[in-house]
């Protein structure tokens, strides 16, 4: 099963630890091998790391660890391909430009029928590599394009919220759709259902959310092994999103088709679930 994570912060902060916990759950031993992401944004643009190799056995997760770039949104991948070959082309998280914005995709599970879907068209956007999550970032561009296009700003975010909901409910429609997608300006993260590694039927939750105020003198919480979030500023806010909970704090999962939008650490909106 492939493993997301998304870190959004109030202040540029580090994802460190996250990375570590993320790399170990990507390590060959584990079985999933096929290629670890991770993208840091910096301003409109993005500082992207990439390898079609086994995360946990990786030196540059390693070097990222103690000297990777502050931000206050990054967005990281393990993947466990099912669709395209295991290479750099279709190693996640995905990054395109739009309306002098960096775009970043990555999604969790596997789409049918995705190449034929009249849902999944891709207009002027083209994938490079070969697989079905490719496929959607260029599809949900191409939906986009309209509402960016001549565009000064982001746009309105109930505008892009509305397009995402619709989006991510034709991405359900052809198979599990946990994504997170940012514009530079908004993280939105989408949870649907998770496949089991033991390959029992897909359920949710896909995605799990971790909101906190970090005090720069306060002691971490307890069991905090993947999660430690290193900021010069002496108090924070900073939300988490991952696949699974990975400490034992009050981690809230997103209920099955629930769409989130982020920005700074803060949940500024969302649609679906309870």
């Amino acid at each position: 099963m492939c493993e997301l994570l998304a870190l959004s912060t109030s202040e540029p902060a580090q994802l460190t630890f996250s990375l570590h916990t993320l790399a170990s759950r990507g390590s060959a031993q584990g079985g999933v091998h096929d290629g670890w992401g991770v993208a840091f944004y910096q301003g409109v643009d993005v500082a992207l790391f990439r390898e079609p190799r086994a995360a946990g056995d990786s030196a540059l997760v390693r070097y990222l660890e103690t000297e990777g770039p502050s931000t206050t949104l990054g967005i990281s991948h393990i993947r466990h391909a099912t669709l395209g070959t295991v290479q750099f082309v279709n190693t996640q998280p995905f990054m395109r430009e739009l309306g002098g914005h960096t775009h970043v995709f990555a999604h969790n599970g596997t789409l049918v029928n995705f190449q034929t879907s009249p849902t999944m068209a891709l207009a002027a956007y083209s994938p490079v590599g070969q697989t079905d999550s490719e496929h959607a970032f260029c599809a949900l561009l191409a939906r986009l394009h309209t509402l960016w296009a001549g565009a000064s700003s982001p746009p309105p975010l109930e505008a892009r919220m509305a397009l995402l909901v619709a989006f991510a409910a034709d991405m359900r429609a052809l198979g599990p759709a946990n994504f997170l997608y940012s514009d530079g300006d908004t993280l939105f993260a989408h949870g649907h259902r998770r496949i089991h590694a033991d390959g029992e039927p897909a359920e949710p939750p896909g995605l799990w959310l971790l909101e906190r105020v970090c005090m720069s003198a306060a002691p971490p919480p307890a069991h905090q092994d993947g999660v430690a979030i290193e900021a010069d500023a002496e108090e924070h806010d900073a939300l988490l999103i991952a696949s699974v909970a990975l400490t034992d704090e009050a981690w809230r999962p997103l209920a099955e088709g629930e769409l989130v939008a982020v920005r700074q650490g803060k949940l500024l909106a969302r649609h679906g679930g309870v």
